[in-house]
């Protein structure tokens, strides 16, 4: 064989194999990467921020903001959903319905503390039986009573679960022989953890500390198809961050929002699903609470950041879809409450973006109505698994994603479902129907009126929205078996 034959043979099986790389590289399934907070209200990210009016956007005074440059940068290359809910706004069933895409009153956990039935299947365990390696890092809230509650017995599909927690908001932690655990003293009486939050570092507290865990086990299965869910327990409270978050904000004036002056000027013209109880009620601004809060979003942005990089780094990013998301949102003074628990935009709708490379268009704004129970069948299809599925209660919404469209809006009319059977809401991308036994139906209109102060239930131009809402959502309840129809229907009719 003269040289010429043996280079063109050489140049053929070069081509030949480096074709069998790029396919193989192409074909492997891709990875899932999902960044879940707790507690979080969405105006405090700059890429929402850009979606509201400046009055909307800077309910606290103006200019008063925290850059969130990382995240933000998820919904820049990626997708941001407008008007994604929890299912049910506080932290266990919301939990409930994103793992296994079904509402909390199938799974088990309708109410915080409540275990997940053990028959739930969740996306991680489909993934695993697909041969992804799957871990779960941080808060779980789906296990009982345990508190903290590390490595629970029933992993749900999550094989590495050593850093799981199932209940608690620590503030520190530490890596010893015998695995993680809570950094401080605990306290039998109070049954807390007592720890000083000036001896926190960047390797203790625990947004950090969870971040890292996340990254070693990243790096261990970069070259398998993986799927792990990093559960931060920030920015609930209690707010307390390490330096330099703690003062990076002391220097900004917190302002009463519309609605908290709103609702004290006529405490009388508030729904009476709203009334005063417990301590999650305020009629002022904690200056200091507000900045501390603001520094815990800081915090996960710049550990957001550290995630983002290492994946650029270790070319993870091109096949890695990553997901932003909360369980629920922080009313942070809007109608005099602080938390959650409310059908008000702010406890209830959370923060949702999407990043897909060369698969989700950058830039795309999603307006259409999810919840929580839509994510698992729409991630799952994302991934290209369709086969050997549970009956999910969500809706497969892969295809608003993978549009060639840069806005997509349709009027899908979701529900969501208060905790105690006190109350249920049908919402779109415009309007809220909540129908309760406290009070009479309010129906928002969240275009006209974005703070939620005005009733147009018994306006007349109103009539068809608000006979078209409450006929669907009786319609949703009955489809889903909701604890509460019966009640609801005496509102109803």
């Amino acid at each position: 064989m003269n040289l010429r034959i043996l280079l063109t043979w050489s140049y053929v099986l070069c081509l030949t194999f480096s074709g069998q790389i790029l396919a193989a590289t192409e074909s492997k399934p891709p990875n899932l990467l999902i960044i879940q907070t707790d507690e979080h209200n969405f105006r405090t990210l700059g890429c929402y921020r850009q979606q509201l009016s400046y009055e909307q956007a800077h309910v606290w005074g103006p200019g008063v903001r925290v850059d969130t440059p990382h995240i933000d940068s998820i919904a820049r290359d990626g997708a941001i959903c407008t008007s994604f809910y929890a299912a049910s706004p506080v932290c266990t069933p919301s939990r409930a319905s994103l793992v296994s895409g079904l509402y909390p009153q199938a799974t088990g956990s309708p109410s915080n503390d409540l275990p997940l039935n053990d028959d739930i299947v969740t996306f991680a365990e489909i993934l695993r039986r697909r041969g992804y390696a799957t871990a779960y890092v941080g808060k779980w809230h789906l296990d009982g009573n345990a508190k903290p509650g590390w490595s629970p017995e029933r992993k749900f599909g999550f094989e590495d679960n050593r850093y799981m927690f199932n209940r608690g908001h620590w503030k520190l932690f530490e890596q010893t022989e015998d695995g993680a655990r809570v950094l401080g003293k605990y306290d039998e009486k109070t049954e807390k953890y007592k720890y000083s939050i000036e001896k926190a570092t960047d390797k203790s507290f625990a947004t950090d500390f969870l971040m890292d865990r996340t990254l070693e086990i990243i790096q261990r299965e970069k070259d398998k198809p993986f799927c792990l869910m990093l559960a931060l327990p920030d920015p609930h409270g209690p707010n307390t961050v390490r330096a330099p978050y703690d003062t990076m904000y002391q220097n900004l004036r917190f302002d009463q929002p519309g609605t908290m002056a709103a609702t004290l000027a006529k405490p009388d013209q508030r729904p009476k699903w709203n009334l005063p109880s417990g301590n999650n009620v305020v009629s002022k601004i904690n200056q200091d609470q507000m900045a501390k809060y603001f520094g815990m979003v800081k915090c996960i942005d710049d550990n957001v950041g550290k995630l983002l990089e290492y994946l650029k780094s270790s070319g993870l990013d091109k096949n890695t879809i990553v997901v932003f998301t909360s369980d629920h949102g922080d009313m942070m003074c809007e109608h005099c409450r602080l938390n959650k628990g409310l059908p008000y935009e702010t406890s209830a709708k959370i923060p949702f973006v999407i990043r897909y490379p060369d698969k989700i268009k950058p830039g795309k704004v999603i307006r259409t109505a999810f919840t929580t129970t839509d994510f698992a069948p729409t991630v799952l299809s994302l991934m290209g698994v369709d086969s050997d599925l549970p009956d999910f209660h969500g809706r497969n919404g892969s295809a608003d994603f993978l549009s060639d469209g840069k806005e997509v809006q349709d009027d899908r009319i979701v529900y969501f479902r208060n905790a105690g059977n006190r109350w249920v809401a049908a919402v779109n991308h415009r309007y809220k129907l909540v129908l309760s036994t406290a009070d009479k139906p309010w129906l928002f209109d969240l275009g006209r009126d974005p703070d939620e102060l005005i009733n147009f239930y018994a306006d007349p131009a109103y009539a068809e929205i608000a006979a078209r809402f409450k006929t669907r959502l009786v319609e949703l309840m009955k489809q889903f078996d909701e604890p509460a129809l019966t009640k609801a229907q005496l509102q109803y009719e």
